[in-house]
């Protein structure tokens, strides 16, 4: 055992260096390298795409079968691009990064201390929208993190994501006291409550027609923060990424946690639809099921 646990230490470093090596690549390289990876996991990761496609024929049922399948086989295609591009975001020069990191949008939504949650689904340059916020934004940003398995690549996703800022970054196991006290300090939260995590603080919600688990945290951070709330999103581009900030949202959170969910998931529909390859489905969104009502999963 003790051998076995040493090469797979031995295989993940090796793994992390490859990836470290190839952020030197012109970026337009490490796109083609992606786009052929992704390629590679769509026929290969038959399980993920199973999912993936499942997915999307619940939330795109008009779609025709063969455009179902070429827009998932795109986000494959997107996922692995992102992913290599963490080789750049978290080991090329700051210089690199400002020229390939756009932020766009109501920017001006953060200038000062405004205490501030970021609702900041899961599409996949999620990581990139972080970085473009911490290196660009003269404020100290607080998220969550859920240590990895592989500890070699948790430790480099936890110094990637420290890079710019000092930023606060809060393990999800430490509960919501020290994330309301930072954004009660003024610390923006860049909180991702777009997962399906079960019916432990959730409630149903619709989601593109379909019922879905939906955490309640973005109005409960706000509520207890006393912060604004403002979606954020993440675009690969040809050139890099363009990080949008959206209007701030009126009136949230209301009266009714159920209305403030359900308005959550609007909001996520809204902007899949601006860009649906790109968001994460390779999730099982819709794992959680009402009383009663047999897993969409099931073989």
């Amino acid at each position: 055992m003790a051998v076995s646990h040493s090469f797979n230490t031995h295989l993940q470093r090796a793994n992390l260096g490859l990836l470290k090596l190839l952020g030197h690549l012109p970026l337009r390289w490490l796109r083609a390298l992606g786009w052929l990876w992704g390629h590679v996991l769509y026929a290969a990761v038959v399980p993920r795409r199973r999912i993936a496609l499942i997915n999307w024929r619940l939330c795109f049922p008009a779609q025709p079968p063969d455009e179902q399948h070429r827009a998932v086989r795109a986000h494959f295609v997107a996922f692995a691009q992102a992913w290599l591009d963490r080789s750049w975001l978290w080991e090329a020069a700051p210089e690199v990064l400002a020229s390939r990191l756009r932020l766009t949008g109501v920017v001006s939504a953060l200038d000062g201390d405004v205490p501030t949650v970021l609702f900041a689904p899961h599409f996949v340059g999620l990581d990139a929208g972080w970085t473009a916020l911490t290196l660009h934004v003269p404020r100290t940003f607080c998220t969550l993190y859920a240590p990895q398995k592989n500890k070699v690549m948790d430790g480099w996703i936890a110094q990637g994501r420290r890079r710019f800022g000092a930023p606060e970054v809060v393990s999800k196991y430490q509960g919501a006291k020290p994330v309301v006290a930072a954004i009660r300090a003024g610390k923006p939260l860049y909180l991702l409550p777009d997962m399906d995590q079960g019916m432990n603080d959730a409630v149903w919600a619709t989601l593109f027609g379909q019922q879905a688990a939906t955490l309640t945290s973005l109005p409960r951070m706000a509520r207890l923060g006393r912060a604004q709330v403002l979606s954020v999103t993440s675009r690969i581009t040809p050139s890099g990424y363009d990080v949008e900030l959206h209007p701030v949202w009126s009136d949230y959170p209301g009266p009714d946690l159920q209305a403030d969910v359900q308005r959550m998931n609007h909001e996520l529909e809204r902007l899949i639809a601006t860009m649906p390859e790109q968001y994460y489905w390779v999730h099982k969104r819709f794992k959680t099921r009402p009383p009663g009502e047999p897993s969409v999963y099931r073989r």
